[in-house]
C-alpha cells in the first residue's frame, strides 16, 4: 500500500525525487499495510458515531503506558505537539536554553522556539552512534539551561545512564523524543520511561502509523496533569465526559491548546499496536541484511553496530556514504533504478532561521558525517526481492 509523502524528507512516497511527478517507485522509502484487522477498527470507530477524542482514545492511552511501563501517557495530535506541551509542562519560556542535538528533525528546535526559550545545539557521539554526545551535553549546559531534549536516532538507544547523571547533577530536566523508539529498550527501560518525560510520534513514516498523532508518556502526576490540561484549552472535562453525563459543566485553569487526539486514530493504534514487536522485529532483520551486504564495501559504512543491552525499534536504515562522494548523484542514481532515498537530516543548526539565532557552538562530528547521510528504504514487509534491489542500486551508485 503506497504512503504519501510526508513532512520528514519526502518520506514515504512512490514517485521520484520531483513531488509534482507521478508516483512510479519500484522500493518506496517507507511503506503502510492496512490489515483487515485495522481496516475493521477504524469502520467500527465511524460506525459509533463518536470520531473526537472519546473511550478509543482512553483506551489507547491506557495501552501504550502498557507499552512503556508508565504510569502516565496522555494521547496528542501528532509528535510536535507532545514536544511542546512536554517543555509547556515543566515551565520552559523566554530566557530559557534547551540542549538538544541539531542532527535531529526541525520540530524540536521549532517547539523550543515557539516558546520563546532558545535551543542550544549540541553534537552527536561519533559514526557508529548518531545519537547525541552526553560529553558535549555537559558542555553545552549553562545558567538558563530548562531542559535537554534527546533523541533515539533512527529508534537507537541514547547513553541515558550517562545523560540522566548530567541532568540530575546539573538539576536540568530530560525530555525523550522517541518518535523513532516505540518498543525500543535500554537495559529493560522502556525508550521514553526513563526521562521525566517521552514523546512519540504516529506520522505515517513511524513504527506505529497512524497518519498524525502522538503521545506524552510520564510517572509524574503533576507533569500529567499538566500536559492533560493543555492539550484541550486548559479544560478540566472533555466533551466524551460530558456527553456521558459523568460532568455537566467545565472550568479552564490554563492556556492551553487544542491538540487532541481523535478516536479514528486511536482505533488505528490500538489495532496496531499489539503486532509493534514484531514489526519492529522485521524491520531489524532487513538492516541486518543491509548490514552484511554494504558496511564495509567501498568504504560504506552503518552506523549502530548491535550493542548488548539495547533493543533497538530500527525505524531508519541509515548508511554513512565514503568521504568525499557526491550524495546527490547517488540519490539520483537510485531514483533511475526506482529506489526512493532520504537524508535524515540536515542538520537542524544550518538552517537559515537557525543560524541567526540560537547559541553557536561547534559541532565536528555532526559536520563530518552531514554530507555523507543516506537513509534507505525500510518498512516490516519489505520483502527480500526489494532488498536485494536496494543493495545492487546502491553498490552500482557508489564507485
Amino acid at each position: 500500500m503506497t504512503q504519501v509523502a510526508g513532512d520528514h524528507q519526502g518520506t514515504g512516497a512512490r514517485g521520484t525525487l520531483d513531488a509534482s511527478a507521478t508516483p512510479s517507485w519500484v522500493v518506496p522509502l517507507s511503506d503502510v499495510d492496512p490489515s483487515e484487522e485495522l481496516q475493521e477498527a477504524v469502520a467500527a470507530a465511524v460506525r459509533s458515531g463518536w470520531w473526537s477524542a472519546g473511550p478509543r482514545v482512553a483506551e489507547f492511552e491506557r495501552a501504550f503506558a502498557g507499552l512503556c511501563r508508565t504510569k502516565h501517557a496522555v494521547a496528542v495530535a501528532n509528535g510536535t505537539a507532545a514536544l511542546h506541551l512536554a517543555l509547556l509542562a515543566i515551565r520552559c519560556g523566554p530566557g530559557d536554553e534547551v540542549v538538544i542535538p541539531s542532527l535531529n528533525f526541525v520540530a524540536g528546535a521549532n517547539s523550543i522556539g515557539h516558546l520563546g526559550a532558545t535551543a542550544v545545539f549540541c553534537d552527536i557521539c561519533d559514526d557508529d552512534d548518531l545519537t547525541v554526545d552526553p560529553r558535549d551535553v555537559e558542555a553545552a549546559i549553562g545558567p538558563a539551561t530548562r531542559a535537554i531534549v534527546v533523541m533515539h536516532y533512527g529508534g537507537h538507544p541514547c547513553r541515558m545512564d550517562d545523560l540522566l547523571d548530567i541532568a540530575a547533577r546539573r538539576g536540568v530536566a530530560v525530555i525523550e523524543d522517541a518518535a523513532h523508539a516505540p518498543g525500543a529498550a535500554l537495559a529493560g527501560r522502556a525508550c521514553g520511561a526513563m526521562g521525566a518525560m517521552g514523546c512519540f510520534s504516529f506520522f505515517s513514516n513511524k513504527n506505529l502509523p497512524m497518519g498524525e498523532g502522538g503521545m506524552v508518556v510520564t510517572d509524574d502526576d503533576e507533569l500529567e496533569r499538566r500536559v492533560r490540561l493543555l492539550r484541550s484549552h486548559g479544560m478540566t472535562t472533555l466533551s466524551w465526559e460530558r456527553h456521558r453525563g459523568h460532568a455537566n459543566s467545565y472550568d479552564v485553569l490554563l492556556e492551553g491548546f487544542n491538540y487532541r487526539m481523535d478516536d479514528l486514530r486511536a482505533a488505528m493504534g490500538l489495532a496496531q499496536l499489539p503486532g509493534l514487536r514484531d514489526a519492529n522485529t522485521a524491520r531489524g532483520r532487513i538492516v541486518a541484511k543491509y548490514r552484511e551486504a554494504l558496511h564495509g564495501f567501498r568504504g560504506i559504512r552503518m552506523p549502530f553496530a548491535p550493542r548488548s543491552g539495547t533493543v533497538p525499534a530500527h525505524h531508519l536504515a541509515v548508511i554513512l556514504l565514503p568521504p568525499g562522494t557526491r550524495r546527490a548523484e547517488v540519490r539520483a542514481a537510485l531514483a533511475a533504478s526506482g529506489i526512493q532515498s532520504s537524508v535524515h537530516y540536515p542538520p537542524t543548526h544550518r538552517f537559515s532561521w537557525y543560524q541567526a539565532r540560537g547559541r553557536g557552538r561547534p559541532l565536528p562530528r555532526t559536520e563530518a558525517v552531514s554530507e555523507r547521510l543516506l537513509t534507505l528504504p525500510l518498512y516490516p514487509h519489505m520483502d527480500d526481492a526489494a532488498v536485494l534491489a536496494v543493495v545492487d542500486a546502491v553498490s552500482e551508485a557508489v564507485r
